[in-house]
């Protein structure tokens, strides 16, 4: 696998050095590990709009609701030490609550079953214009009555693991920051996590933005403590950190805290997402769904500033992380991308030596594309697409500058020739597909720039 691997992660980073280009983001870290072990982690873009300050894998994100993971594994680990079943009412653990409350269970919490309000009577927290709930806060919004009754739907709910939260206190004795601190996130070995703000002195910090419109991006102040909400929506990760958590759940893994058992109660599917587009489905404090025939056992978060998607594949024993510094940044797409990209390397491999020269980028006036070399085929990818191997043509490479067609979509150029032309010094620069002509170097393109305010911007690959 790992030959396939390399060349899929060298492709990778190329087309989404392009799509950061494309969509104008502030900074992007994507992360993969290979049975717990970091394979690879690239940093895109800036930390900080603001002062231009480079983006390093090293850059601490808020993640928000991958928090709901790390606590649902707090609370998998309670329950084999026998201090709780899943099947225990909420009630039993935390007093207080409003009598439909009380009577909900701890697994239709984790499962967003249990009928919970999602943020409050008011959520002026994610506005960034009020503090997140503290203790009293939070409790007066439990004191209310279920919206909907308990175990008839999906209804996702970050005050219900804000109470999954309260249980871990009342159970341990202890705080939930140090606990979880200490029994889930040191366990797994992770060094750049932490349940909420502040952050260890001197570690880095990416700066959360705004969306473009309607003003261009902003710096969104999304360093604030989450308090009682820390169990939801709190922690603090890297995309390295991320991906190597999520390796361990996948119920296949040789290193994990949590039994296979409980691994596979957490990544099965509880529920389906109602009222969605394409299936989804929710397990205890995971997301479940497919992308390019492959199943996927992650989370993403949503917090002001950022966007944030993991996820392990367990056909492959892979995991991938992508976070964002911006409120509009794509890491769900992303990431699906990520794996649609796997999905073609791992079915055709990595390239042999007679294509593997093939490997390039090439502009016309219309567009961009990438010359992917698998196996003994060249592909063409759409590095602006959210899958850049959607309807794809192959190339048969048939001499060492030639080759031919041999599948393209009803409206391209499918069974016509491929040819490359060389400079002065024997480089390429030219691409001759059917009968298009495709430069290297799109400032080659018949383009006037002339009395525009601005050039054309950087076309690194």
């Amino acid at each position: 696998m790992t030959e396939w691997l390399d060349a899929a992660l060298a492709y990778v980073e190329r087309w989404m050095g392009f799509q950061m280009q494309l969509t104008e983001q502030p900074g992007c870290v994507v992360a993969v590990a290979k049975k717990s072990e970091l394979v690879f982690s690239r940093a895109l873009g800036t930390a900080d709009l603001r002062t231009g300050k480079a983006l390093t894998p090293e850059h601490r994100f808020r993640v928000a609701s991958h928090s709901k993971t790390f606590t649902a594994t707090g609370i998998m680990k309670l329950q084999e030490a026998g201090k709780l079943h899943l099947d225990d009412k909420i009630g039993k653990y935390v007093p207080g609550l409003d009598a439909t409350v009380a009577e909900t269970t701890i697994a239709q919490l984790l499962s967003h079953a249990a009928g919970i309000m999602r943020d409050g009577r008011r959520s002026s927290h994610w506005q960034v214009t009020a503090p997140f709930f503290d203790d009293p806060a939070l409790r007066e919004e439990l004191a209310l009555p279920l919206v909907i009754d308990a175990n008839t739907r999906f209804k996702y709910s970050n005050l219900g693991f804000g109470l999954l939260g309260f249980a871990i206190e009342a159970i341990t004795g202890e705080p939930y920051i140090g606990w979880i601190s200490r029994e889930v996130v040191a366990a797994s070995g992770l060094e750049q996590t932490t349940p909420d703000m502040p952050v260890a002195p001197g570690a880095p910090l990416a700066f959360g933005h705004s969306g473009r419109l309607p003003f261009g991006r902003g710096v969104i102040n999304g360093h604030q403590p989450t308090f009682a909400l820390a169990a939801a929506t709190g922690f603090v990760s890297t995309a390295g950190d991320l991906a190597r958590f999520f390796a361990s759940l996948d119920p296949a893994a040789e290193t994990s805290i949590l039994s296979p058992a409980s691994r596979r109660e957490m990544t099965r599917r509880h529920w389906q997402v109602p009222h969605s587009c394409e299936p989804r489905y929710y397990g205890l404090g995971t997301m479940l769904m497919e992308a390019s025939g492959h199943a996927l056992i992650g989370h993403g978060g949503s917090f002001p500033g950022f966007i944030s998607r993991s996820a392990t594949i367990p056909d492959w024993g892979i995991s991938l992380s992508v976070v964002t510094n911006s409120i509009d940044g794509p890491a769900n797409a992303w990431l699906e991308g990520i794996v649609s990209i796997m999905d073609r390397f791992s079915k055709h491999g990595a390239p042999a030596e007679r294509v593997a020269d093939w490997a390039s980028r090439w502009w016309s006036l219309w567009t961009a594309i990438d010359l992917v070399p698998m196996g003994d085929k060249v592909f063409i990818a759409n590095p602006g697409a959210p899958k850049p191997f959607t309807d794809e043509a192959e190339l048969e490479i048939t001499g060492a500058a030639e080759g031919r067609i041999v599948l393209a979509n009803g409206f391209g150029s499918h069974g016509e020739p491929v040819r490359l032309g060389f400079d002065a010094t024997g480089r390429p620069d030219h691409l001759f597909l059917g009968g298009g002509d495709w430069s290297s170097d799109p400032r080659h393109l018949s383009i006037s720039y002339d009395g525009l305010a601005s050039g054309p911007k950087s076309t690194a690959a």
